[in-house]
């Protein structure tokens, strides 16, 4: 990641993660589809380059949607006790809605604090 050229207000990673914008400045695009990231910021040229997310936000896609699904089947379940197909028609789409709906925001969310906090891979440094 490249120091900053100019001085930039410290933007709140969550508000601008969650946004999809910018971390540095918080005005440009951070995506240029649904969860590809542009090559650089638009409107101050940070460039995206360190932008790594890898499986964290599927990550907890899967426990925060999973944990809401699997409470509400199993509460329609003792409570009501419908067939399976109706279980499938209710809980199927409602888990891929659910999930592709947080996963751009958590993506973004992610970026914002590997900027905001400079992570970076790891690197061994030797003595030489």
């Amino acid at each position: 990641m490249m120091q900053d050229q100019a001085h930039y207000p410290t933007q709140d990673p969550f508000r601008t993660g969650l946004a999809g914008c910018c971390p540095r400045c918080g005005q440009g695009r951070l995506f240029k589809g649904f969860l590809a990231t542009r090559p650089a910021c638009s409107n101050c040229g940070l460039d995206f380059e360190f932008a790594d997310s890898g499986d964290g936000p599927a990550v907890f896609v899967i426990m925060l949607v999973g944990f809401v699904i699997v409470g509400l089947v199993l509460w329609v379940e003792l409570a009501f006790t419908p067939p399976i197909w109706l279980h499938l028609v209710i809980w199927l789409p409602l888990t891929v809605i659910l999930a592709l709906s947080i996963l751009r925001p958590l993506k973004g969310l992610m970026i914002a604090l590997q900027y905001r906090n400079r992570a970076a891979e790891g690197r061994l440094e030797s003595d030489d």
